[in-house]
């Protein structure tokens, strides 16, 4: 099926005029005045909630296994869990959790 050069750039175009007003709605017209407590509070969990929403579509629906879950992708994510929960830092959870994928892909490989 051919997409239309057209049409793609209209979409991006007009995707790119909406991030631009979402993002401006909220650092141009607000961002010289003090935001209420709640919202900064609110603020704080952005990150915390962003990086679970990118992985746990690939951990519970990889796309590596045509969406089948993984005992592997499954351990990883655990481990990753565990490891933050203990430590409270992001980057020793994302190391653990990336090394038990890879060692584990690797050991099922070659079982």
């Amino acid at each position: 099926m051919a997409v239309d050069a057209v049409l793609v750039w209209t979409v991006i175009a007009i995707l790119a005029v909406g991030t631009f007003l979402i993002r401006f709605s909220f650092l141009g017209l607000i961002g010289d005045r003090p935001l209420p407590p709640i919202v900064v509070r609110l603020l704080r969990f952005t990150p915390v909630a962003v990086l679970p929403a990118l992985v746990a579509p690939q951990v519970l629906w990889p796309n590596a296994t045509n969406g089948q879950t993984d005992p592997v992708r499954m351990l990883a994510a655990l481990t990753t869990l565990a490891v933050g929960m203990v430590t409270r830092k992001v980057l020793p959870a994302i190391v653990a959790g990336s090394a038990v994928l890879i060692i584990g892909l690797q050991l099922s490989a070659a079982g």
